[in-house]
């Protein structure tokens, strides 16, 4: 039981979680201000950062162990302001610095230890944690079978009805019967605009259009998007809403010729 009740604080904090990102500034023994290289790093890391997603700042500086407490308290928070003089110059609000702290010195606990002075040279720094806002996330233009109740831009429907007859721009029984519950669809989702792409098959890399046997003339493409469109304004869907446009055999599905002779929406507009 006392696991659960700490189960929502749990999720709450996962819910609500930010990105943090640390970098850490190291300083000359005794010393709380920067040479040019190292204000030029701290310069550089600001530069990276998207500052529309900080959130908040915090800066932490530490010394090594030598020296009195006392002492290295009072440096490690000169050094802490030295760098909070530093971000702010270089654009970041002090209202999102919410913390600024010297925690004094960093103790090592096995003074014969190898690398010690490395290991000093590391304890005096300062350490600026961002804490961004996460990203939105991104999301990507897919392919459907049908009109959905939430689309976006760059969307195509494919609809696995809406064939035609080789050589053809005549709608078929099948096709008429999918287009009409697309314009019920269609006419619920008004704030849809669309694309109109017609296709072909089976025509040589060479020839891009198809010959449309009704009209005699080589625009299959052309005309099955247009019969669709002529369709969709009977069906009381406004013309305002739609464009079309034949793509010929430049778009083949991969699936087999007769899926080709097809007529895909595109969404342009939600």
């Amino acid at each position: 039981m006392r696991l659960l009740k700490f189960l929502p604080l749990l999720i709450c904090g996962l819910l609500y979680a930010q990105e943090e990102v640390v970098h850490s500034v190291y300083f000359e023994f005794d010393k709380f201000n920067l040479d040019e290289i190292q204000a030029n790093e701290v310069v550089g890391f600001i530069k990276k950062t998207d500052t529309t997603r900080i959130e908040s700042v915090q800066i932490y500086g530490y010394t090594d162990d030598i020296g009195k407490e006392d002492y290295n308290l009072k440096l490690s928070n000169n050094r802490a302001n030295t760098i909070r003089e530093i971000l702010i110059e270089n654009g970041i609000k002090n209202k999102i610095i919410i913390t600024i702290e010297g925690k004094g010195r960093i103790l090592i606990e096995d003074d014969f230890s190898e690398n010690l002075p490395e290991k000093r040279s590391k304890n005096r720094r300062v350490d600026v944690v961002l804490n961004l806002e996460p990203l939105p996330k991104i999301e990507l233009a897919g392919f459907y079978t049908s009109i959905q109740k939430k689309h976006l831009i760059g969307d195509h429907i494919y609809l696995e009805k809406l064939l035609f007859e080789r050589g053809s721009s005549i709608l078929t029984f099948e096709a008429r019967k999918e287009l009409d519950y697309i314009a019920q669809l269609l006419l619920k989702n008004k704030a849809l605009s669309f694309e109109i792409q017609g296709h072909v098959c089976c025509t040589p890399p060479y020839q891009k259009e198809a010959f449309d046997r009704e009209t005699r003339k080589r625009n299959l493409s052309q005309n099955r998007a247009e019969t669709v469109y002529k369709y969709l304004i009977l069906k009381k869907i406004d013309k305002e809403r739609m464009t079309y446009k034949g793509y010929g055999n430049t778009v083949p599905l991969g699936k087999g010729t007769e899926y080709d002779r097809r007529v895909e929406f595109l969404i342009t507009k939600t």
